[in-house]
């Protein structure tokens, strides 16, 4: 009798398989947890932040941004239950600390960990009397340095350190532990407020291509997982009505630069069930094949890109009211959902919440949660 696993519900919901039949072709990596949302602010916006003010959270969207940070100093803590209608113990936390180095440059570390809760182990019945408890996780180390190249535009470059601990005790030792590294290099740009006729505002622009690094691989004759190298392309604007009232909008586009579903599945008949990722792709190459290996052409490879919409309303710089749409076509997993969240600030405290609504057939596993983050702003305001 195989070996049971309580939350296989889980695993097999979020590390989907390689082969995926012609109607779902979904891009599979190693280490997906890196592409959730880890904050509450960002989160209301429909998952965006590569253009959006710079903020304690920059790290994992556009670090670039804290060379325009508006404290010396802050600290960010957030928690993000997942699957949270099923489990209690599934959740993502983030913990970032960013300091300015002066009035052009700035530095940052964060730890991302995701844990996959407790998970029971048994051959029989009896075994789950006193049943052996696995606790899967996987978590990221960041670090980046931000410097402006001129008054209005900036530039930071990341280095990651990834571990994923999947490994469930089954006697044997095919499997391991899978650590890797990675880079990425990000790019900001705010300019000066421009007035108009009724009201002043800023204009911001950005792009982060993240999570570039060797593959990952938990066997040492077992096939290897791409990291989610992730290319955020995003613009926005602040209408600025009076020194009270500021209404910030944004769009994002997202595609993720490892290889398509490309190479077919072929059954007994001869016919074409699914597709499946290549194995004999590198790294760099697999980021330029991403742009043109759709089995469809072009017009698939239009269906990679993910794009969000934010809106951002500001009262007296210490009240916020969020909203945003997520949306990703359906031969690339259907994720489509809106966003609602707001913010307070009190004193050197920011008490950040969203709550996300899906507008899918696709079960979302945060949908209908309510996740919170804290930001703590120390030091002297730079802006």
């Amino acid at each position: 009798m195989k070996k049971f696993i309580a939350a296989v519900f889980f695993l097999g919901a979020f590390y989907q398989t390689k082969a995926q039949n012609t109607d779902l072709r979904v891009i599979t990596t190693g280490v997906p947890f890196l592409t959730i949302a880890p904050d509450a602010r960002s989160a209301a916006l429909g998952d965006q932040g590569v253009a959006t003010s710079s903020d304690a959270f920059s790290n994992h969207w556009n670090p670039a941004k804290y060379a325009f940070a508006s404290n010396d100093t802050g600290v960010a803590i957030s928690y993000t239950p997942y699957l949270s209608k099923l489990v209690n113990d599934i959740f993502l936390a983030d913990l970032t600390y960013y300091r300015a180095i002066d009035d052009r440059a700035a530095w940052s570390v964060g730890l991302r960990y995701f844990s996959l809760g407790e998970i029971q182990i048994g051959q029989t019945p009896s075994d789950f009397i006193n049943p052996l408890i696995e606790r899967p996780n996987e978590y990221v180390l960041d670090a980046s340095y931000a410097l402006k190249l001129s008054d209005n535009f900036s530039m930071a470059i990341q280095g990651s350190f990834l571990t994923s601990d999947l490994k469930l005790d089954s006697g044997t030792n095919d499997s391991s532990s899978a650590s890797t590294v990675s880079v990425g290099i990000s790019g900001f740009y705010e300019s000066y407020e421009v007035p108009y006729s009724s009201f002043s505002g800023i204009w911001r622009a950005g792009f982060n291509i993240s999570n570039i690094g060797p593959k990952l691989k938990y066997e040492d004759e077992g096939q290897s997982d791409f990291l989610p190298t992730n290319l955020k392309l995003g613009g926005g604007f602040d209408f600025i009505f009076d020194s009270y009232n500021k209404l910030a909008v944004s769009l994002e586009i997202n595609k993720l630069l490892v290889p398509s579903l490309s190479e077919p599945v072929i059954d007994d008949n001869g016919e074409i069930v699914g597709y499946t990722q290549p194995d004999d792709v590198g790294v760099l190459s697999g980021i330029f094949k991403s742009f043109g290996d759709a089995p469809d052409g072009f017009s698939e490879e239009l269906k990679e890109f993910t794009w969000s919409l934010g809106a951002e309303f500001m009262y007296d710089e210490s009240f916020a009211l969020r909203a945003g749409y997520f949306n990703e076509h359906e031969l690339k997993g259907a994720r489509k959902f809106f966003t609602l969240g707001a913010g307070f600030k009190y004193n050197v405290i920011d008490v950040d919440l969203s709550y996300l609504i899906s507008a899918s057939k696709i079960v979302n596993p945060l949908e209908n949660t309510l996740r919170f983050s804290l930001t703590f702003n120390f030091g002297q305001e730079r802006y």
